[in-house]
Formats: structure tokens, C-alpha cells, sequence
């Protein structure tokens, strides 16, 4: 350990700073020693989102596994500080193909690409993209917007001036706001109703979105707040800075095991035409929830500018700032780390079921409150039976739990996906067909195309890995074993099919189609891969 009083300098977009030498990493010197919170923190310290990725003398560069003195004496470049006419028509492209949806993972990967294009002469080529993108995980888009987005770069104009609603919001003038040419004529209020239907919750779009600007809670935390994370003894360590907080607490890195995920539950007895078991699922959610509150205040929403697909709604760090910051008197943040988040987060409740070609049969799931009612809504046919299982937490508040479950267990007992109608009105029909996805969905009156087709596509992204590749390893004793952002299963851009979006002209009132589109696109993918037992159904 490096004597207290030690310090390291380094340039920071184009300024030179000196911080303590005490065995930080590159980004947590970043966002918390010199307040740059362009980078974010998917994973730390495990170097496997992409979300913290940086320049170093202009090579892309993970900062959460970078020690910060192995950089020392060299210029690191974040998406902060970019060209202001690279950032801005990276963001502008983004906003323009629907790349970008909460905003948490792009700062990276504009980083990485604004480094590669400056590189590559043939910009029209796809495959260096798709080979950059293996560095980044991206939840909510399933990387076609965001190769678009490549092809858009130099379609879109920058002038400096701010795009949408948050127009008034006081931004550094160095860090320009870009105008996208095909921005400009977009009603971006509309685009946000889109965005807020789709996500179920209030989400901002625009071109600063995609620079991390989405309001994320630990990018407004004050400076002098305490930092607090799990002692992992159900208590909180508390300490002036994260990294001080983690020693306390003696954070260990997750692993990955070598284990497959498997499907918790037995089927019931019977004769079916179809059977289906589903392992435990991550909701991979790129920014791990984390808030921070005010003596006396309201913790800021661990939502920020992403609903996470349900899988943060019942969150309870927010009542942990409040406790903390009353009894400490000064604002704390709280958060988990990545670890945290998977051992601690819901998940999908797995099922076991079968069903008989008229519809009947039976569905064994994971004991989760609300999803029996769920299932008998959508398929009252079946009967649902809730089992005790040990394992991580279960949630039916994620993304079409239950129902999109029965909607796929009657598509294959029929023989053919046809068209899927959500509880709440939104209709999808899918097929797999030459290596493509094709999907069409009726969401009502679009409101915004282009963030209605975004969410499409991430929709269908998402099925496809939770049909063929999406699954934890969780032991008997109920203890999940894959802790890495990677173990998640979540497919790659070069993993994941072209997927073709038809959007029905509708004049109904809008309503959210993406998890109708996740359900069609699941029953779809089963059906082509003949549907086997288990899920995921692994490569082929």
C-alpha cells in the first residue's frame, strides 16, 4: 500500500490532476475523486460491461480493472471529453436509430467507436464494429440500432445547441449538445411518452441521453456524501469514499462457475404435446441500483432513466439512504455492486410446465407473489401450481412474467406463434425465417417511430437470449454461483439475428407493445428450434 501522503498525476480530458496514490482504480478516481461521471459502473470491478471504457493516449480501455497509477503521467480522454462535433454526432446518430434507450451503457461504447472510426477506412464494413461491440453489454437496445447508428455517423449535423426538453438544464459549454439533422423535425416530447410506456416509467429522449446525461442517481450524488454498500452480514459498511467502503466491507470478486444453468423444477406427470422447464433468469439490468438521500430528504429513484424491465421497482435502497442519512446527519449514497445485484435482485420465476393441444395442462412455478393470478389471466386453462424452491429472489413485476410464459406454451401446443395480445392491449406477431427475426406490432398510435421500433428490437433481442442462451447457475442450497456480468448469457451484436420491425398503423390509444413483441419473438424462436424441454436451448 503507497504511503497516504503519495499522489499520482495524470491529464483528464485536456487537464492535468493529482490525486491520492492509495490504490484506486482509474474510474473510481474518474467519478469519484475528480467528478467525471461520463464513464459509468456496470460491474466494477470485474471489466465486462463496457460502460466504464475511456481512452488512454487514445487506445480504449476498461477503467474499472485499470489501476489508477499504472496511468499516471498519461492522457486519459472520457466521452466528456471527446471533440464536441465526434461526441456530438455519435449522440445525434444514436438518438436518430433509437441506439440509445436509458442512456447508461452508450457513453462507453461511443467512446470505443469514436476511437475505432477514426481508424478504420472502410467505415461501410460491419465486422470491426460487431468485434469492438464484444467489449460492451447493452440490455435494452439489441445492438442493430446502435450498428445503424455507426452507418448514420455522418448524416447528422452538430451546431452546439441542445436537443428536446432539457434545453434549460446548466451543461458545461465544453461539452457541447448536438442537433441531429434527423432529430430535428422529431417531436422528442412524444418520443418520451413512447419511451415512458414502453420502459413503464418516465424516461427522457434525446441526443444527451446517449452521453450519460439521463439523470442516473449516482451521477448527482453530492460531492461530500458518505458511500455506503452491503458488509455482507446484512448490515452496511459506511465510509467516506466506495473505495473505502468496499475494504470495509471485504467485497470479494464474483466468479464465474463452470456449471450449467439448469431448470430448477420437475415436470408434472401427465401426457403432453408440449413440455417446458426455464432456469433462473438475470435481468441483467446495466446500472445497478443505487441512490442516495439528504438528512431528512427523499432518496433519488433508483430508476433514473430506465425502468430496468420491472426488475427494480420494489428496490430498497432508497429506504437505506433515508435511514443512513438521518442517522449519520450527512447525505449518503447506497449502493450494490454488480454481485450485490445478482445475489440480491429478482429474477424470473422458473417454471415446469405441460400442455395438452386443447390448451389445458399444468404449470409448476417458482412460489412468487402475484404470478399464479398472472398465468390463469392469460391461459385460464391451466392450472398453476406455486413450489418452494430455494433460490434467488422471484419477481412477477419483470418483463411479462407469467404471461409471456403462457403465450408461449399455447403457441407451441397449437403448433404455430400467431399473434400475441399483452394484458395491456399490444399486440405481436413473429416469425424466424432465413436467419432473420421479422416482427410486426400494433402498439397503437406510435407517438414515435423510431423509439417504438428501438424497443421492438430490444424486445426481441431479449427473447431470443432468453429462449437460446440466458440462465444462472444456482446450487442446492439456493445460492447463485454466476456473479459476472458475462455469465448472464446475454447474446453479443455478432451472436443475435437481423431482426425487421413492420409497425401497424393503429389510431387506438397507445399502449406498450415491446413485451408483446418479447413474448411473440420467444414463441417464434421455440417453435423454429422445434421446442425442446429445457431452456436455454443452448447454440445450434
Amino acid at each position: 500500500m503507497a504511503d497516504a501522503t503519495d499522489t499520482l498525476t495524470l491529464t483528464v480530458d485536456g487537464t492535468e490532476v493529482t490525486v491520492p496514490d492509495d490504490g484506486a482504480s482509474l474510474l473510481e478516481v474518474l467519478r469519484d475523486r475528480i467528478g467525471v461521471h461520463g464513464p459509468k459502473d456496470g460491474c466494477s470491478p470485474q471489466g465486462q460491461c463496457g460502460c466504464c471504457t475511456v481512452l488512454v493516449d487514445g487506445a480504449a480501455r476498461v477503467a474499472c480493472v485499470t489501476p489508477a497509477r499504472r496511468v499516471a503521467g498519461r492522457a486519459v480522454t472520457t466521452v466528456d471529453g471527446l471533440d464536441p462535433e465526434v461526441a456530438g454526432r455519435w449522440a445525434g446518430a444514436l438518438c436518430a436509430t433509437g441506439g440509445s434507450q436509458c442512456g447508461f451503457c452508450t457513453p462507453g461504447i461511443i467512446t470505443r467507436l469514436a476511437a475505432l472510426r477514426a481508424k478504420t477506412p472502410d467505415v461501410s464494413a460491419h465486422a470491426p464494429v460487431h468485434r469492438a461491440l464484444q467489449a460492451h453489454l447493452c440490455r435494452c437496445t439489441g445492438w442493430q440500432t446502435i450498428v445503424e447508428a455507426w452507418d448514420r455517423y455522418d448524416d447528422v449535423t452538430v451546431d452546439g445547441a441542445l436537443c428536446g426538453a432539457e434545453a434549460d438544464r446548466d451543461v458545461d459549454t465544453a461539452a457541447r449538445r448536438p442537433d441531429a439533422g434527423a432529430a430535428a423535425d422529431r417531436d422528442l416530447d412524444a418520443a418520451a411518452r413512447r419511451a415512458a410506456i414502453e420502459g413503464r416509467t418516465p424516461q427522457r429522449v434525446g441526443p444527451d441521453v446517449a452521453l450519460g446525461r439521463g439523470g442516473f442517481a449516482e451521477d448527482t450524488a453530492p460531492d461530500d456524501a458518505l458511500v455506503a454498500v452491503p458488509d455482507g452480514a446484512g448490515g452496511w459498511a459506511v465510509a467516506d469514499t466506495l473505495v473505502a467502503a468496499r475494504r470495509l466491507a471485504g467485497k470479494v470478486q464474483g466468479r464465474r462457475t463452470t456449471v450449467a444453468a439448469e431448470p430448477p423444477l420437475a415436470l408434472p406427470p401427465g401426457e403432453w404435446a408440449v413440455t417446458l422447464r426455464t432456469s433462473w433468469v438475470e435481468p441483467a439490468y446495466l446500472e445497478v441500483d443505487a441512490t442516495w438521500c439528504a438528512p431528512g430528504g427523499d432518496p433519488a429513484s433508483v430508476l433514473a432513466n430506465g425502468g430496468a424491465f420491472g426488475g427494480k421497482v420494489a428496490s430498497p435502497l432508497g429506504e437505506v439512504a433515508r435511514r443512513l442519512a438521518d442517522e449519520h446527519g450527512r447525505p449518503v449514497r447506497v449502493l450494490w455492486s454488480r454481485e450485490d445485484a445478482v445475489r440480491h435482485g429478482p429474477k424470473r420465476p422458473p417454471i415446469a410446465a405441460g400442455v395438452r393441444p386443447d390448451g389445458t395442462g399444468v404449470v409448476r412455478v417458482v412460489r412468487t407473489p402475484g404470478i399464479a393470478e398472472v398465468i390463469a389471466a392469460a391461459a385460464p386453462g391451466l392450472e398453476v401450481t406455486e413450489v418452494d424452491v430455494a433460490g434467488p429472489p422471484t419477481s412477477a413485476a419483470l418483463r411479462a412474467a407469467g404471461w409471456a410464459e403462457a403465450a408461449v406454451l399455447l403457441a407451441a401446443a397449437r403448433g404455430a406463434a400467431g399473434e400475441v395480445e399483452s394484458p395491456d392491449g399490444g399486440r405481436a406477431s413473429a416469425e424466424v425465417a432465413d436467419g432473420r427475426i421479422r416482427v410486426s406490432v400494433d402498439a397503437g398510435r406510435p407517438l414515435d417511430e423510431v423509439v417504438l421500433r428501438s424497443y421492438a428490437i430490444g424486445a426481441a433481442h431479449m427473447a431470443w437470449g432468453w429462449v437460446t442462451s440466458e440462465g444462472l447457475a444456482v446450487d442446492d442450497e439456493g445460492e447463485v454461483r454466476d456473479l459476472t456480468v458475462r455469465s448472464f448469457g446475454v447474446p453479443r451484436a455478432v451472436d443475435t439475428p437481423s431482426i425487421d420491425v413492420t409497425i401497424v398503423a393503429s389510431d387506438r390509444d397507445p399502449v406498450n407493445g415491446s413485451d408483446a413483441v418479447f413474448a411473440a419473438v420467444a414463441a417464434a424462436v421455440w417453435l423454429d428450434r422445434g421446442c425442446p424441454t429445457d431452456w436455454p436451448t443452448g447454440a445450434r
